[in-house]
């Protein structure tokens, strides 16, 4: 009984290591010193901005009651959103100790740390590098109790096609996946793949939530991609409801 009882703290103390690394910022020893820097300052400086930004936008939400649906029974939201709406995003779902896939890149880490400053969590993994076991660590600290995220077309696009994980993290852990997403009144556009879209300061911004979407534990690969499928679908639909909430703006 002694042996089960020194079982069971171990595997709680690692579970909370798991929390807990999730929600520090990562040793950079391993990065060159002006790398370390550069991370550094590209943290403070989105922090500073998302920061300053947020604090002028007028928030408005549609379709909170899906999240409600989301959460009940101890539903835990496994949230989805497109790329290029991070900015505004990352500032409204703030301080709900949500967990993020960040690429294991130099962006990726600069990302995570400031995420990490508006009160998420960060797991190294992509669809290209890592993503199996970013996957599974996340389904961990589901187990533990955190909500979670994906960039879902994210890190490098196909801009607006939505990719796997999510639907893979519902199928482990039997967690809803919860589509949302962020209309901007007005913003100014990046060059980059995905159009980055950054706020202007004071816009109007609306929150969008769809219904959750759930997935068997033993969907088969067919239902898998009927699964994804119908994320896509959705997220599209939200992508219009936005592109028509702006021409009334």
């Amino acid at each position: 009984m002694q042996a089960s009882i020194e079982g069971e703290f171990s595997k709680d103390k690692s579970i909370q290591q798991r929390v807990n690394r999730a929600y520090h910022f990562a040793d950079l020893s391993d990065y060159p010193f002006t790398d370390r820097l550069k991370i550094r300052l590209a943290d403070l400086v989105f922090y500073f901005l998302i920061n300053l930004i947020g604090l002028t936008a007028r928030f408005e939400v549609v379709g909170w009651e899906n999240h409600d649906k989301a959460e009940a029974n101890g539903g835990l939201p496994i949230y989805v959103f497109w790329h290029d709406r991070i900015f505004l995003t990352t500032y409204w779902w703030r301080k709900r100790r949500i967990v993020v896939m960040t690429s294991r890149s130099f962006d990726g880490e600069y990302i995570a740390r400031f995420i990490q400053r508006f009160g998420y969590g960060a797991v190294r993994g992509s669809s290209t590098r890592g993503g199996v076991g970013a996957i599974i660590e996340m389904a961990r600290l589901m187990r533990a109790g955190c909500t979670t995220a994906f960039t879902i077309d994210g890190p490098k696009g196909p801009r607006y096609v939505a990719k796997m994980g999510a639907v893979l993290l519902a199928k482990k852990t039997g967690h809803p996946i919860m589509p949302v997403t962020m209309a901007l009144g007005s913003y100014w556009t990046i060059s980059s793949w995905d159009k980055f879209q950054i706020p202007k300061p004071f816009t109007k911004a609306r929150v969008y939530v769809a219904p959750p979407i759930y997935v068997p534990a033993d969907a088969n690969e067919e239902l898998l991609n009927t699964k994804r499928n119908e994320l896509q679908a959705t997220l599209d639909s939200l992508t219009r409801e936005c592109d028509e909430w702006r021409k009334t703006v």
